[in-house]
């Protein structure tokens, strides 16, 4: 005859069982993301189009810039159609999370606080963190910003870069992408940029008289396809496709294009 402490004992191991099979079930069913890319036979790549030579439109609208060329580069690796998805630089570790873009392709720097949240692969290039100012204004290091005004793009490691040094008495004015950033230093809001050389350049082309030129840098730092949080697969194949590129001299190729200079010894070094 079954004892009641029997029947109890059982009925609370169906109990946790009953509670415990969602929850293997759930795990079964979380897709891999290489194997949903794979069958939707495109890949969607999160780019800020405002961020020369990285991402531009050119005269005819057509989407052209390093990182353009990069994921084009990786799509036809892949075998796959390439999806530009637009983001500025506070949306792109967003969109990952949002399930609005698969990877994201968009100067975007490796930094611990986005190593908490995001993944990153083998980096495929770098960036320097500047602070530019015209030519004739005298700024050595982070004490002359003091009473200043420095424009800086919402979210970016320029920002971040800029905040951890900032002295008092100096004013950030932050818009939320680079180029609202561009248009707010060329139409003289403000003369002091944190940010890349390579918009410093932009900024030049809009308006000579500024005379933009990199005053000091704040840090180097490099440049890495960022997806979401727990892909093995996609990590280790976006991996492979970054190595094998700078091996082959591809990606130095782009960057050398947009940029005009080789890629850090840093980043080819990878590629061996």
């Amino acid at each position: 005859m079954t004892s009641l402490f029997s029947l109890k004992r059982r009925g609370a191991l169906l109990s946790a069982l009953a509670l415990a099979l969602p929850l293997g079930f759930a795990g079964a069913a979380h897709a891999d993301q290489l194997d949903t890319i794979t069958a939707a036979k495109k890949i969607r790549v999160a780019i800020d189009l405002a961020v020369p030579p990285y991402g531009l439109k050119d005269e005819k609208l057509n989407a052209t810039g390093s990182d353009v060329e990069t994921a084009r580069l990786l799509a036809k690796s892949l075998g796959l159609e390439l999806e530009i998805v637009p983001t500025t630089g506070a949306n792109r570790i967003p969109f990952l999370q949002t399930d609005k873009a698969d990877i994201v392709i968009s100067s975007m720097s490796v930094t611990p606080e986005r190593e908490k949240v995001v993944d990153f692969s083998v980096p495929y290039a770098a960036i320097l963190a500047v602070v530019g100012a015209p030519k004739g204004m005298a700024i050595a290091g982070p004490a002359d910003l003091a009473g200043k005004k420095v424009i800086a793009t919402r979210g970016t490691t320029n920002d971040q870069e800029l905040t951890k040094i900032l002295p008092a008495g100096a004013q950030v004015v932050r818009f939320d992408d680079d180029a609202t950033s561009i248009t707010a230093i060329v139409s003289g809001q403000a003369d002091i940029f944190a940010t890349a050389p390579p918009l410093l350049k932009t900024i030049n082309e809009k308006n000579p008289a500024k005379q933009m030129e990199p005053k000091f840098t704040m840090k180097v730092n490099f440049l890495a396809i960022g997806l979401r949080k727990n892909e093995p697969r996609l990590k280790a194949r976006l991996d492979e496709f970054v190595k094998a590129q700078l091996k082959s001299g591809e990606l130095n190729t782009i960057y050398k294009k947009f940029h005009g200079a080789d890629l850090p010894a840093d980043v080819t070094r990878n590629g061996a």
